[in-house]
């Protein structure tokens, strides 16, 4: 009786501790996309536009130093995570992922240029539907997605090499194909990474390794929703 009693409560602890670290995941992302957002906004309206881009006479722009600066360094921030999360603190975590959102909103900011406001209101709002319920999914699903995740990931450097080939090709029909498969790509991501991130948590972990974990997930699950909510924009959105 007294081991019932015991596991009993263990379960709870787990589900109570498990609830509380994908909340936090949840938070960092959310707070990371709004700070994309909130920088790319203000380069695209005020006077910084001029810092990271070279606005042609036609209405067209071009990276200044600083854009290319801006461009270039989420993917190096990218790479470097792993490694501040395994040699850095929390706290030295935290401020990489702050600063990759906000780079990300500056490099992103051609895109609020291109698309109309309606639109890209209209394409968040159905990708931010669509990765809660895949997201869920990965969540509560009991079947195992590791396989899943594998035939992704392959997936994925396939649609990077076909999108490089592509800029030669140059074929609109080509391109409209890639973009079907980066949302079905990055959907099904969405809901491996949730259910990888779940079998994460530790009910032993202490702060620090709790929030490096969910540092760690918030920007994964963040890059999942960046991607697919590009990809759907490419054939949902309206163009200026």
């Amino acid at each position: 009786m007294q081991n019932e009693i015991y596991s009993q409560t263990a379960s709870a602890s787990v589900d109570v501790g498990l609830r509380s670290y994908m909340q936090k995941i949840y938070n960092y992302m959310a707070a990371g996309l709004c700070l994309t957002a909130l920088c790319a906004w203000l380069v695209a309206n005020t006077s910084l536009l001029g810092v990271f881009f070279n606005i042609t006479p036609d209405g067209g722009a071009t990276l200044s130093v600083l854009g290319w600066i801006a461009f270039i360094a989420p993917l190096i921030m990218v790479f470097a995570f792993g490694w501040v999360i395994s040699r850095g603190t929390a706290a030295q975590v935290r401020l990489l992922f702050w600063c990759y959102a906000a780079t990300m909103g500056i490099s992103l900011t051609p895109i609020l240029l291109l698309y109309t406001g309606a639109s890209l209101t209209r394409v968040f709002l159905i990708s931010a539907g669509a990765f809660g319920g895949l997201s869920l999914w990965g969540y509560t699903t009991k079947r195992n997605l590791t396989g899943m995740g594998a035939f992704l990931h392959m997936g994925l450097i396939g649609l990077i090499i076909a999108m490089l080939v592509n800029l030669f090709v140059k074929s609109s029909g080509f391109d409209w194909a890639l973009s079907v498969i980066g949302v079905v790509i990055f959907s099904g991501l969405t809901a491996y990474d949730t259910q990888a991130l779940k079998l994460m948590y530790h009910p032993a972990d202490d702060t620090e390794i709790s929030s490096k974990k969910a540092l760690s997930g918030a920007l994964q699950l963040y890059l999942d929703f960046i991607n697919l909510f590009l990809y759907l924009l490419r054939f949902l959105g309206d163009r200026r």
